[in-house]
């Protein structure tokens, strides 16, 4: 791929590395003369149309956003069968590198570098796109420490399923939340918790959960919680440990509550004094030492029991009885609850819905997503259903309602390049159908979008297709080949011009006996044929040896003897073309006898006064 130019404008100059979707060059944009990262599908994928649709995504997501700490995209296309993003230069590398090859960061850097990741995801978040990957491997570092965010490829609005139709856990598994590793809906606090492993690597040079296999390391994500960071790096403030520590909660909702706060408390655990360190701990005290107990047991000294008196007997049976009639009463009341099976209903109306799961003394909690195709109010999907186990009465079911088309306006593209044309379907929610339709047009520029299809400033569903005619120019008049048999080639060159045609350079040449050497014998395509502007003649040259000269006697006997003078002249028409062999001015009533040369089958015309007296065809 090294050196080959996508879309008549990136040069690929290098390859950077790559991953399991795609391959990663270094190009520069000719146009603007400019390094760009280029970002090629790997070609095995090419015809799967789960990793196209994947990689598209990746330019719609980044499209939407713009901040200096995510990498811009600047174009989106194919070459043949190849899909292909272009997007900003990063002269820097990423923090994976960093990290494997400094070890673990000092506090003030990496929470500096933490802290402009926030800000990249809280822009993110704001235009509702979940990451989804958050990972060293995914932060690139400029020069000057300017942290960028890349590779959205799995990003996904955060109204949207996030799980795979089949069950596949998508991330990276060593940055994993616990709801993206049980396979639940990835909201913006998997990207908090995502960060918090970030961070903490960052800090103690090693990850909070490693294992044999990516089931473990998931099942860890689920169920063990991370070794303190000051068992492992010690020097680490204790509100830098809680701020990773609460980021990296297992459940989202006690995780910070924005990427901001997270930022913002960040900011405080390094610059905060005193004073707010202590208030910082103490409010999430009781969460520390669980997260701390959880892994790392406490030693405990043996002490002589004490000996309970008849009141603390009493007491202590009172305690007992309480807590039994408490946990049957618990029993009846949670646990011996009757079950239900969760009837079907996707594709009613919410307040039908509603009412069916009622009856079966069922709750429901509903949140809404765009759908191109079911109408608003209907339920798209729901968490439980007639084919899961049944559940207790009482139970939410989350009801996903369709809120109806995404509907986005349609860009103008009318007298746009194809290239600018394709950005802007792409910046605008929607996707330019390949390859566009090509036709001759007389008022638009060749290579210009000449009409569109939804039209201009209409509302149409985010993601549709938008189908473009583009200009070829204007169309070639038609135009007759001239007969350019017995012509030299450059007679010919000089009546094809005279109909704006062209003579094809790659002359051939040939044995003749019919036209002397260097005169055209034949040429396609042949005399009296329409053609367009342009077209290239192709002839075949006679290269000899050609008729050879003959003789001819004229006799001129019709000169009138009326006193007058007269002028005689005889033409040969022959290969050579139609020559004067004779003119002379006679006294009246002389008679002429001459002699003419001719090459091949000629015609000889005789003229008194310029008019024709005699006519002879000679072979």
């Amino acid at each position: 791929m090294i050196g080959k130019m996508l879309g008549n404008r990136y040069e690929i100059l290098e390859q950077l590395g790559g991953g399991g979707m795609a391959i990663v060059y270094k190009g520069r944009d000719a146009i603007l003369n400019r390094m760009v990262t280029i970002k090629l599908l790997r070609p095995e994928y090419a015809s799967d149309e789960d990793f196209v649709r994947r990689f598209r995504r990746e330019a719609q997501s980044v499209a939407s956003l713009s901040h200096p700490n995510i990498v811009s995209i600047y174009d989106v296309g194919r070459e043949n069968h190849s899909h292909y993003l272009v997007m900003e230069y990063v002269d820097g590398e990423d923090l994976r590198s960093i990290i494997k090859r400094e070890g673990p960061l000092e506090p003030s850097r990496a929470v500096r570098i933490a802290r402009q990741v926030c800000d990249a995801l809280e822009h993110a978040h704001e235009n509702n796109i979940v990451h989804r990957d958050v990972k060293p491997h995914n932060i690139l570092i400029t020069r000057s420490g300017r942290a960028k965010l890349t590779d959205f490829g799995i990003a996904l609005e955060a109204s949207a399923a996030t799980v795979t139709s089949s069950d596949t856990i998508v991330g990276s598994v060593h940055y994993l939340s616990p709801e993206q590793a049980r396979g639940e809906v990835a909201g913006p606090g998997s990207d908090i918790y995502s960060l918090g492993v970030v961070l903490y690597e960052m800090l103690s040079g090693s990850l909070p959960f490693t294992g044999d296999s990516p089931i473990s390391i998931a099942l860890k994500h689920i169920q063990s919680s991370p070794e303190p960071l000051t068992v492992r790096k010690p020097d680490v403030p204790p509100s830098l440990e809680w701020a990773v520590m609460k980021a990296l909660h297992k459940e989202p909702d006690k995780r910070y509550s924005s990427v901001r706060e997270m930022s913002f408390r960040l900011e405080e655990s390094v610059n905060g004094d005193d004073g707010d360190t202590t208030r910082i701990i103490s409010v999430e005290r009781d969460d520390m030492l669980a997260l701390k107990a959880s892994a790392q047991p406490f030693p405990s000294r043996e002490k002589p029991a004490k000996r309970l008196s008849p009141a603390g007997w009493v007491t202590v049976i009172a305690l007992i009885m309480l807590m039994a009639g408490a946990a049957l009463y618990g029993y009846y009341r949670f646990v011996n609850v009757p079950e239900v099976t969760v009837p079907s209903v996707v594709g009613k109306p919410l307040s039908e819905a509603e009412e069916i799961l009622d009856q079966k003394k069922l709750k429901s909690k509903v949140k809404e997503q765009y759908h191109n195709t079911v109408s608003q109010g209907i339920v798209i999907a729901q968490e439980y259903g007639p084919n899961d186990p049944p559940v207790k009465i009482n139970r939410v079911i989350t009801l996903t309602v369709s809120k109806g088309s995404d509907l986005k306006e349609v860009p103008n593209l009318i007298k746009l390049n194809v290239i600018d044309a394709r950005i802007k379907i792409t910046e605008a929610g929607f996707e330019m159908e390949e390859p566009p339709k090509e036709e001759f047009s007389s008022e638009v520029e060749k290579g210009f979008v000449i009409s569109q299809e939804p039209a201009a400033n209409v509302r149409a569903p985010k993601g549709s297709r938008i189908s473009l005619r583009v200009s070829k120019g204007t169309e070639p008049a038609a135009r007759k080949i001239p007969d350019l048999r017995g012509l030299t080639v450059n007679q010919a060159t000089i009546k094809l011009g005279e109909v704006k045609l062209e003579m094809d350079r790659d002359l051939i040449y040939q044995y003749s006996a019919q036209y002397l050497r260097g005169q055209i014998v034949s040429h396609t395509p042949g005399p009296g044929e329409q053609v367009v502007d342009g077209t290239a003649v192709k002839v075949n040259v006679s290269n000899g040896p050609g008729p050879s000269a003959r003789d001819a006697k004229v006799y001129v006997r019709e000169i009138p003897n009326d006193g007058k003078p007269h002028v005689v002249k005889i033409t040969v028409t022959d290969v050579r073309g139609t020559n004067d062999a004779y003119i002379k001015t006679h006294n009246p009533g002389d008679q002429v006898a001459e002699t003419v040369t001719y090459w091949g089958r000629a015609t000889i015309k005789v003229y008194v006064d310029d008019k024709l007296i005699k006519e002879q065809v000679i072979d």
